[in-house]
């Protein structure tokens, strides 16, 4: 499983209908894409649930890297955003855990993405033993936070670049409460063509 997102922050006034209508238009045609575990549709929208931004921010997992590499240069999807919107940085991580959660059979409204920096000496003991035991407590937390009732998808990965942990959960409904170190989003479509065929529990 790889993770991949990338962030087209728009200005403070622009007409978020614009981006409504193009995935109400065009959303559907990842649906059956080979390769693709899911692709959400997200949106924040300036002063709903604390954003600071409007934004339009699509979320892929991927089980197939070699269809997501023709997704982003071999024409098979990506050169619609460069036309329209320019060259976004692609975010990507390694995917460590993914959880189906209760409200799986459900369309999912809702998302949080939380970033957290890898503590630059994740190892106190000097056994070299420090990231893993890292890794193992967020995989445990994941799994917690994935049986929580309105949990549609549940997943965990790392950026080993920049050190960074993603954690990326899909909800059946918007909370009305957010913590203070997660994005939340608007999901407009989801496409899940390969939603079966993502992992359950750890990656490797």
């Amino acid at each position: 499983m790889y993770a991949k997102q990338y962030e087209l922050t728009l200005p403070a006034d622009y007409d978020m209908g614009i981006i409504r209508k193009r995935v109400a238009v065009g959303g559907h045609v990842l649906d059956d894409r080979a390769g693709l575990g899911l692709k959400a549709y997200l949106v924040r929208e300036r002063g709903e649930q604390g954003s600071p931004v409007n934004q339009y921010a699509p979320f892929y997992l991927w089980n197939d890297t070699g269809e997501m590499a023709r997704f982003l240069v071999g024409g098979g999807g990506f050169q619609n955003i460069l036309r329209d919107f320019g060259r976004p940085a692609a975010l990507h991580w390694t995917g460590l855990a993914c959880h189906a959660g209760p409200a799986r059979a459900t369309v999912p409204r809702a998302a949080s993405r939380r970033l957290t920096a890898v503590p630059v000496d994740p190892d106190p003991e000097r056994d070299g033993l420090g990231l893993s035991a890292l890794i193992a407590r967020e995989t445990e937390e994941l799994a917690d936070l994935a049986r929580q009732e309105d949990v549609h998808t549940a997943a965990l990965a790392l950026d080993p670049h920049h050190w960074q942990l993603l954690r990326f959960v899909l909800l059946a409904e918007a909370r009305p409460d957010g913590a203070a170190d997660e994005e939340r989003y608007e999901v407009l479509h989801l496409s899940a063509p390969g939603l079966a065929g993502l992992p359950e529990g750890r990656t490797w």
